[in-house]
C-alpha cells in the first residue's frame, strides 16, 4: 500500500470511528500505532515512545493543571454566584437587562475559569431561573447562556491558547495577547445583539419591576467593589505578569491559583471539600486532555510522516490558487468539524497540517492565523448535533426549557460568531495590535 492511500485511508476511518462515537483519545492512538505498523514496521513504537517523552518534558504544558485548578477554586467557592447577584441589581432595570447581565458575567468568568463547562453550567444554574422566572424568552436565555459561556475558551487565560502554544512551540504570552481584543469583540457583539433584540421585542427581555429596585448607587458601588473588581484584579496580575516578562505562562498559572485561593479565603468559603472537589476534578480533566494530546500527537505524527501533510496540501491548491480562498476552505472544515469532534480533537489533528500550509505556503501571520482558528473552535460548542454547550445547558436547565429552545437560541450567536471571524480576517489589526503594542 502505497504511503498516500494509507494517510487518506487513515484520516477517513478517524472520522467514522469518532462519528460512531467512540472516544477521541483512545481512537486517535489507536489509529496511530495500526497504522504505523503498517508504515513503518515495529519503529512505530519507538516514535510513540518520543513523542511522549516530548510531551512529558514540556515544560508550557505544566500551566493546564495549574490554570483547570485555579477555575475549580473560582467556581467552587462562589465567586460566580456573587458576581452574577451584583450585576443582577446593577443592570436589572434596562431591557434586557438580565441577559445583559449574563453575558457580562460571563465574560469576566471567562477570564478567571477558561474551561466552558463550568462556565455554562455556573450560569445555567445561576442565571437561567432567574431569567425564566422573570418573563425572558426561552431561546434568548438559552442563547446568551451558551454563547456567553463558550468565551472562556478563547478569552486569556485559555486552556486552548496553552494547548496550541505547546503543540507547535509559540509564545503563550503573545496568544494570550493576541486573543484579548477579538474575545471582547465577541462579547460586545452578543451586547448589541441582545439590547436590540429586546428593544424591538420587549416581552423577550422586560425590566425588573420598580418595587423590586431597593438598592442606592452606593450600594451597587459597594457591591461591584466587593464581586466584581477581585476577579478583575486576578485577571489583570496573571495576563499582566506575563506582558510584562514578570512570570512565565506556567508560573502565572501558579499565581493564578493562589489569588482564586485568597479569594475563595476572602468569601470564607474555604474547607476541606473545596480542596478535595477541586483536586478531585483538576485531576480528571487534566487526564483526558493529556489522554487525547498523546494519542493526537502520535496521530499526526504518523499521518504528517506517511504523506497526509502533502496529499492535503494537494487537494487544498487543487480547489484554487488564491490563498484567501484555501483559507476560508480551511475555516470551512474547522467549522464543520466542530459539529462532531470536540475543540481538542480537531486542534491537534488539524494544526499540525494546516499551520504549515498557512504560514509556509500562503505567507500568513502565523499568530493571526492561530487566533482565527481558536475563534472558529469557539463555534463548536454552539453548532449542532454535538455542540457540547448545549448539552452542558441542557443538564442544569429549568423546567419548561426544551432542547429545540436551546438550538433555536444558539443561531443568532452562532452567525454572531461567523461574523466576529469575518471581521477578524478583513481587519487582522483586531489580533495583531495588542500583541505587537505589549511585545516590541
Amino acid at each position: 500500500m502505497s504511503p498516500e492511500f494509507l494517510s487518506i485511508a487513515m484520516f477517513v476511518i478517524l472520522l467514522v470511528v469518532v462519528f460512531l462515537g467512540h472516544p477521541l483519545g483512545i481512537t486517535l492512538g489507536g489509529l496511530g500505532i495500526i497504522f504505523g505498523i503498517l508504515g513503518y514496521g515495529p519503529t512505530a513504537f519507538f516514535i510513540l515512545a518520543n513523542k511522549s517523552y516530548g510531551l512529558m518534558t514540556n515544560y508550557v504544558l505544566v500551566a493546564i493543571p495549574l490554570f483547570i485548578l485555579m477555575a475549580q477554586f473560582l467556581d467552587k467557592s462562589g465567586v460566580a454566584d456573587d458576581l452574577y447577584e451584583t450585576m443582577y441589581v446593577v443592570m436589572g432595570s434596562v431591557k434586557g437587562g438580565l441577559a445583559l447581565a449574563t453575558i457580562v458575567v460571563c465574560t469576566v468568568f471567562a477570564a478567571t475559569t477558561g474551561i466552558v463547562g463550568a462556565s455554562v453550567v455556573a450560569m445555567g444554574l445561576l442565571a437561567a431561573p432567574s431569567m425564566v422566572k422573570k418573563g425572558y424568552e426561552l431561546s434568548l436565555t438559552a442563547g446568551v447562556i451558551t454563547a456567553g459561556g463558550t468565551l472562556g475558551i478563547l478569552i486569556p487565560p485559555s486552556i486552548m491558547l496553552v494547548v496550541y502554544g505547546g503543540l507547535i512551540g509559540m509564545s503563550v504570552g503573545k496568544l494570550f495577547m493576541a486573543a484579548v481584543v477579538p474575545g471582547l469583540l465577541l462579547a460586545a457583539l452578543y451586547l448589541v445583539y441582545a439590547f436590540i433584540y429586546c428593544h424591538v421585542n420587549p416581552k423577550a427581555g422586560p425590566p425588573i419591576p420598580k418595587e423590586e429596585r431597593t438598592h442606592t448607587g452606593m450600594q451597587k458601588f459597594v457591591m461591584m467593589c466587593k464581586s466584581l473588581f477581585p476577579p478583575l484584579f486576578l485577571i489583570l496580575a496573571v495576563l499582566g505578569s506575563i506582558s510584562a516578562g514578570i512570570a512565565t505562562p506556567t508560573e502565572a498559572a501558579g499565581l493564578g491559583c493562589v489569588g482564586a485561593l485568597l479569594l475563595a479565603f476572602a468569601n470564607r468559603r474555604v474547607n476541606i471539600k473545596l480542596f478535595k472537589d477541586s483536586a478531585y476534578s483538576t485531576l480528571k480533566i487534566t487526564c483526558m486532555v493529556m489522554l487525547i494530546f498523546v494519542g493526537a500527537n502520535f496521530y499526526t505524527s504518523i499521518f504528517m510522516g506517511l504523506g497526509g501533510g502533502e496529499v492535503f496540501t494537494d487537494i487544498l491548491f487543487s480547489v484554487s490558487d488564491n490563498r484567501y480562498i484555501i483559507l476560508a476552505v480551511m475555516m470551512f472544515i474547522i467549522f464543520l468539524l466542530g459539529m462532531f469532534v470536540d475543540w481538542l480533537g480537531i486542534l491537534l489533528l488539524c494544526v499540525p497540517i494546516f499551520t504549515p500550509i498557512a504560514v509556509n505556503q500562503l505567507g500568513f501571520d502565523p499568530l493571526w492565523f492561530a487566533i482565527l482558528v481558536c475563534v472558529n473552535l469557539q463555534m463548536s460548542f454552539l453548532t449542532p448535533p454535538f455542540g457540547y454547550a448545549l448539552f452542558y445547558l441542557k443538564g442544569v436547565a429549568p423546567e419548561g426549557m426544551e432542547l429545540s429552545h436551546i438550538y433555536k437560541g444558539i443561531l443568532p450567536f452562532v452567525l454572531i460568531q461567523l461574523f466576529g471571524l469575518a471581521l477578524c480576517v478583513l481587519f487582522p489589526e483586531i489580533i495583531t495590535w495588542l500583541p505587537n503594542a505589549v511585545f516590541k
